[in-house]
Protein backbone atom coordinates (compact mmCIF):
# COMPACT_ATOMS: atom_id res chain seq x y z
CA UNK A 1 0.00 0.00 0.00
CA UNK A 2 1.19 3.93 -0.61
CA UNK A 3 3.39 5.10 2.46
CA UNK A 4 2.22 8.01 3.83
CA UNK A 5 4.86 9.77 5.96
CA UNK A 6 3.25 13.04 8.43
CA UNK A 7 5.15 15.23 6.43
CA UNK A 8 2.93 14.20 3.88
CA UNK A 9 -0.08 13.99 5.38
CA UNK A 10 0.32 17.17 6.55
CA UNK A 11 0.93 18.96 3.00
CA UNK A 12 -1.99 16.84 1.90
CA UNK A 13 -4.04 18.84 4.88
CA UNK A 14 -2.72 22.08 3.86
CA UNK A 15 -3.90 22.08 0.49
CA UNK A 16 -7.19 20.74 1.07
CA UNK A 17 -7.70 23.51 3.62
CA UNK A 18 -6.75 26.01 1.29
CA UNK A 19 -8.77 24.55 -1.78
CA UNK A 20 -11.50 23.17 -0.59
CA UNK A 21 -11.86 25.73 2.78
CA UNK A 22 -12.46 25.46 6.35
CA UNK A 23 -16.42 25.64 6.29
CA UNK A 24 -16.91 22.54 3.73
CA UNK A 25 -13.41 20.44 5.29
CA UNK A 26 -15.03 18.81 8.21
CA UNK A 27 -17.78 17.17 5.94
CA UNK A 28 -15.24 15.74 2.93
CA UNK A 29 -13.15 14.71 5.86
CA UNK A 30 -15.87 12.91 6.84
CA UNK A 31 -17.18 11.57 3.57
CA UNK A 32 -13.43 10.95 2.62
CA UNK A 33 -13.26 8.30 5.99
CA UNK A 34 -16.59 7.09 5.40
CA UNK A 35 -15.68 5.63 1.87
CA UNK A 36 -11.63 4.21 3.06
CA UNK A 37 -13.79 2.50 6.11
CA UNK A 38 -16.23 0.91 2.83
CA UNK A 39 -13.12 -0.07 1.07
CA UNK A 40 -11.39 -1.87 3.99
CA UNK A 41 -14.52 -3.47 4.75
CA UNK A 42 -14.73 -4.29 1.06
CA UNK A 43 -10.92 -5.60 0.85
CA UNK A 44 -11.20 -7.78 4.17
CA UNK A 45 -14.28 -9.42 2.63
CA UNK A 46 -12.36 -10.15 -0.10
CA UNK A 47 -9.73 -11.78 1.63
CA UNK A 48 -11.66 -13.96 3.83
CA UNK A 49 -13.52 -15.34 0.54
CA UNK A 50 -10.44 -16.14 -1.12
CA UNK A 51 -9.79 -17.74 2.52
CA UNK A 52 -12.36 -19.73 2.60
CA UNK A 53 -12.39 -21.01 -1.14
CA UNK A 54 -9.13 -22.19 -0.27
CA UNK A 55 -10.09 -24.34 2.90
CA UNK A 56 -13.18 -25.70 0.75
CA UNK A 57 -10.70 -26.75 -2.00
CA UNK A 58 -8.34 -28.14 1.19
CA UNK A 59 -11.40 -29.94 2.73
CA UNK A 60 -12.26 -31.54 -0.97
CA UNK A 61 -8.67 -32.80 -1.28
CA UNK A 62 -9.00 -34.14 2.22
CA UNK A 63 -12.48 -35.45 1.78
CA UNK A 64 -11.46 -37.66 -0.90
CA UNK A 65 -8.53 -39.16 0.19
CA UNK A 66 -10.58 -40.21 3.40
CA UNK A 67 -13.30 -41.65 1.01
CA UNK A 68 -10.33 -43.65 -0.96
CA UNK A 69 -9.12 -44.83 2.08
CA UNK A 70 -12.40 -45.92 3.24
CA UNK A 71 -12.98 -47.75 0.01
CA UNK A 72 -9.38 -49.49 0.54
CA UNK A 73 -10.67 -50.52 4.00
CA UNK A 74 -14.06 -51.44 2.77
CA UNK A 75 -12.24 -54.19 -0.09
CA UNK A 76 -9.67 -55.25 2.43
CA UNK A 77 -12.59 -56.08 4.80
CA UNK A 78 -14.87 -57.39 2.09
CA UNK A 79 -11.77 -59.76 1.01
CA UNK A 80 -11.25 -61.20 4.12
CA UNK A 81 -14.51 -61.60 4.76
CA UNK A 82 -14.60 -63.87 1.07
CA UNK A 83 -11.71 -65.80 2.26
CA UNK A 84 -12.64 -66.33 5.50
CA UNK A 85 -16.74 -67.84 4.05
CA UNK A 86 -14.52 -69.73 1.19
CA UNK A 87 -12.45 -71.81 4.19
CA UNK A 88 -15.37 -71.98 6.38
CA UNK A 89 -17.41 -73.71 3.35
CA UNK A 90 -14.63 -75.87 2.41
CA UNK A 91 -14.06 -77.02 5.62
CA UNK A 92 -17.95 -77.66 6.61
CA UNK A 93 -18.10 -79.54 3.34
CA UNK A 94 -14.75 -81.72 4.05
CA UNK A 95 -16.77 -82.49 7.87
CA UNK A 96 -20.28 -82.85 6.41
CA UNK A 97 -19.69 -84.60 2.98
CA UNK A 98 -21.27 -82.05 1.27
CA UNK A 99 -20.23 -79.57 -1.59
CA UNK A 100 -20.56 -75.98 -1.46
CA UNK A 101 -23.81 -76.05 -3.48
CA UNK A 102 -25.54 -78.97 -1.36
CA UNK A 103 -24.14 -77.34 2.24
CA UNK A 104 -25.98 -73.92 0.25
CA UNK A 105 -29.19 -75.62 -0.61
CA UNK A 106 -29.62 -77.77 2.69
CA UNK A 107 -29.20 -74.69 5.04
CA UNK A 108 -32.01 -72.61 2.57
CA UNK A 109 -34.10 -75.01 2.27
CA UNK A 110 -34.20 -76.10 6.11
CA UNK A 111 -34.26 -72.57 7.65
CA UNK A 112 -37.66 -70.41 7.31
CA UNK A 113 -37.54 -66.88 9.36
CA UNK A 114 -39.30 -66.38 12.00
CA UNK A 115 -42.99 -65.77 11.34
CA UNK A 116 -43.67 -62.01 12.73
CA UNK A 117 -47.61 -60.32 12.45
CA UNK A 118 -46.86 -57.38 11.73
CA UNK A 119 -50.34 -56.24 11.48
CA UNK A 120 -50.82 -56.32 15.29
CA UNK A 121 -49.90 -53.38 16.82
CA UNK A 122 -47.36 -54.39 20.23
CA UNK A 123 -48.48 -52.08 22.51
CA UNK A 124 -45.99 -51.41 26.17
CA UNK A 125 -49.87 -51.42 28.05
CA UNK A 126 -50.09 -55.11 29.66
CA UNK A 127 -53.65 -57.01 28.27
CA UNK A 128 -54.14 -57.25 32.06
CA UNK A 129 -54.26 -53.65 32.45
CA UNK A 130 -56.34 -53.00 29.28
CA UNK A 131 -58.66 -55.53 30.38
CA UNK A 132 -59.22 -54.16 33.94
CA UNK A 133 -59.71 -50.63 32.81
CA UNK A 134 -61.96 -51.48 30.10
CA UNK A 135 -59.64 -50.63 27.59
CA UNK A 136 -61.36 -51.77 24.03
CA UNK A 137 -58.39 -54.05 22.49
CA UNK A 138 -60.50 -55.19 19.03
CA UNK A 139 -62.10 -53.94 16.41
CA UNK A 140 -65.75 -54.32 16.63
CA UNK A 141 -68.91 -53.15 14.09
CA UNK A 142 -71.66 -51.17 15.63
CA UNK A 143 -73.87 -53.48 14.95
CA UNK A 144 -71.97 -56.41 17.13
CA UNK A 145 -71.52 -53.49 19.88
CA UNK A 146 -75.19 -53.19 20.07
CA UNK A 147 -75.47 -57.53 20.31
CA UNK A 148 -73.10 -57.48 22.81
CA UNK A 149 -74.24 -54.99 25.29
CA UNK A 150 -78.01 -55.53 24.75
CA UNK A 151 -80.26 -56.96 27.62
CA UNK A 152 -80.92 -60.57 27.25
CA UNK A 153 -84.58 -60.59 26.22
CA UNK A 154 -87.20 -61.66 28.57
CA UNK A 155 -89.55 -64.79 28.51
CA UNK A 156 -93.37 -64.60 27.87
Amino acid sequence: MIDFGFDKLALIGAVALIVIGPERLPRVARTVGHLLGKAQRYVADVKAEVNRSIELEELKKMKGQFEDAAREVEKNVQSEINSANQAFEQTWGEVTGQTSIENSYASSAGYKPPKKNWRVKRGATPIWYKQRQGVRRHAQSGAARVARFRPPRRAA
